[in-house]
Parts: structure tokens; C-alpha cells; sequence
């Protein structure tokens, strides 16, 4: 567990105080908390009694946040949950509608700098874990080692859209029958061997999209968003705003779908119309992509419930 007692600096911090437009008096979710770096901002621009519900799956980032936002804490409530849970968790404090969502989704630099879960093909000593909630059942040492090839092969596929999918599943199959991959240096072994030479010197390390395919689907977080933007969009108010930042292709494309079929009264939503204020996606600019290279892939869509 890290000591720090903050997180990064948010992405996006800006523009997203901009469309999430926080008033006095109302009450909002941030559903991905992190260490509280975009929920301060929100109980900033919402006093003096604005009301923020603060969610993460990472208990460590949960403690941090607590921290962070120590002044807020009669205007905060901060659970231990996911995403897909919104209704419910909303449901046990008697709240039915809120002013505006915060997700901002996948996962926190501190996260893969410090977390020593094995998120980042940096750290090749820390073990194969990858889960954001560490009371998830099951590892991604486990998925490697217990999965069969073309399980392996279709999540390297699925999640990870990786060239090389085949190669590096067989090589995963292969090296275990030696030994158990059990710590970040294993797998980076196994896919340097599957993937060809001229592949491996390209601007993105060969090893990135496997790790992603890997805590995605250790994580189930597609799953989780298209069900935790189904919650979401069932607790806004009218004139209530979702905000959503996503840092790659899978996730920005199902909160684009879900927004468009929102907008266009699908049964789901039967009453309630919603309105698309983002017609592109809103990116980082230049200078934010200079401070904090992670910016580069963030995309930020905004959806807002329209008034009767």
C-alpha cells in the first residue's frame, strides 16, 4: 500500500469542471474516485453544500482520497464498490437522482507506478496480479497459468486487439509447462519470445496491449462500464450531466454507442431524453500532453439528461 497522500494531477480537469457544471446544493458522483483529485474539484465548485458520492473498486485509493479530501467530509461519502453498482450503492444512502457522474475510466499512473500489483511491464519483480479490487477471486497468474491456449489467445484478441495474439498464447502455454508465470518479468519473457524481432522496437513496448488484455478482462471493466453507464444514466436528473474520460478504442467506443442510443430514446430509456453536448470527443491539449504524456490517448464525451 502506497504512503502518498495524493494521486496525479487529473486529466482533463478543466473541461471537465466545465461540463459537469456543479451547483450549490446538488449531488454527484464521481465513479472511479482515484486518490480525489477531480471529486476536490467538484466539492470546490458545488459549496457550500454541494454533496459528492465518491466510488472506487482500489481500498488503497480509497484511503488516500479520504485524505485528500478531509475538508469536504460532511459533503462526502466515499464506498468501496464498482461502477456497475451505481443504482444500487445510490439506493442504500436513499438517493434516486443525482445532478452529475464522474467516470473516468481505466487506470491511475499512480496505480501503475506504485501499486506493486503487477499492472506495469516496468516493474518486472512485482507479482502477476492485476486487480484493481484485490477481493476479486482470481489473479492474472491464474489466467495464465489455468487458462487453456485459445482462451488466452481470444482475451489477448478481445481486450487487447494484439497483432500477435496466437504466438504469444502458444508461448504462454509452453513456458508454464517449465514453470509458473508468477511475476511480471515471466510474461514479458514469454511474449518477447512470440513476437518477432522487427515488432518489438516500435514507440509502443510489445508488451502493452497484453497487459492491458489481461487486467481488463482480470478486472471485467467493459463489462462493468456498460453497466455502470446503464446505472448512471437511470439516476441523472434532468439537466444532469455524465462525464466520461477514456483512455483507449474499446472503452471510448462503448460510451459513444450508449450515449447515441440514449439520445435516440431507445426503450431502455423510454421517458427520459437525452442530449449529446460533445459532438467529437474532447482531447488534451497540447500543453496537458506535455505535463502528462498519459493524457495523449484521453477522450472526454458528455451526455446530459434534457429538462421535461
Amino acid at each position: 500500500m502506497t504512503d502518498r497522500t495524493s494521486y496525479h494531477v487529473p486529466i482533463l480537469s478543466k473541461e471537465t469542471l466545465e461540463y459537469m457544471n456543479c451547483q450549490p446544493g446538488g449531488t454527484y458522483i464521481d465513479a472511479t474516485l482515484g486518490g480525489g483529485g477531480h471529486a476536490k474539484m467538484l466539492l470546490n465548485a458545488s459549496s457550500p453544500n454541494g454533496f459528492l458520492i465518491g466510488i472506487d473498486r482500489d481500498l488503497d485509493a480509497l484511503e488516500i482520497a479520504r485524505k485528500t479530501l478531509e475538508e469536504f467530509r460532511e459533503r462526502t461519502k466515499l464506498i468501496h464498490g464498482n461502477l456497475k453498482d451505481l443504482k444500487k450503492l445510490c439506493s442504500t444512502l436513499n438517493i434516486s437522482k443525482v445532478n452529475g457522474i464522474l467516470m473516468d475510466l481505466g487506470i491511475s499512473s499512480d496505480q501503475l507506478e506504485r501499486s506493486h500489483r503487477g499492472f506495469s511491464f516496468k516493474f518486472p519483480d512485482d507479482p502477476l496480479d492485476m486487480r484493481m479490487d484485490v477481493t476479486i477471486p482470481f489473479t492474472a497468474a491464474e489466467i495464465l497459468n489455468k487458462s487453456s491456449e485459445s482462451l488466452l489467445r481470444d482475451i489477448l484478441l478481445k481486450y487487447g486487439e494484439e497483432r500477435w495474439a496466437a504466438a504469444i498464447a502458444r508461448e504462454i502455454v509452453h513456458t508454464r509447462k517449465a514453470a509458473p508465470l508468477r511475476i511480471v518479468k515471466d510474461l514479458i519473457s514469454a511474449i518477447k519470445r512470440a513476437v518477432p524481432a522487427k515488432a518489438r522496437h516500435k514507440r509502443r513496448h510489445m508488451a502493452t496491449k497484453t497487459f492491458q488484455a489481461l487486467r481488463l478482462y482480470v478486472n471485467d471493466e467493459l463489462n462493468s462500464l456498460r453497466k455502470g453507464l446503464e446505472a448512471g444514466l437511470s439516476l441523472l436528473a434532468p439537466g444532469g450531466r455524465m462525464v466520461v474520460i477514456s483512455f483507449h478504442s474499446l472503452e471510448d467506443r462503448i460510451v459513444k454507442q450508449t450515449f447515441i442510443a440514449a439520445s435516440k430514446k431507445t426503450s431502455l430509456m423510454e421517458g427520459k431524453r437525452f442530449t449529446i453536448l460533445t459532438r467529437h470527443p474532447v482531447r488534451p491539449t497540447q500543453n496537458e500532453i506535455m505535463r502528462n504524456p498519459r493524457a495523449r490517448s484521453a477522450k472526454l464525451r458528455v451526455l446530459e439528461r434534457s429538462m421535461p
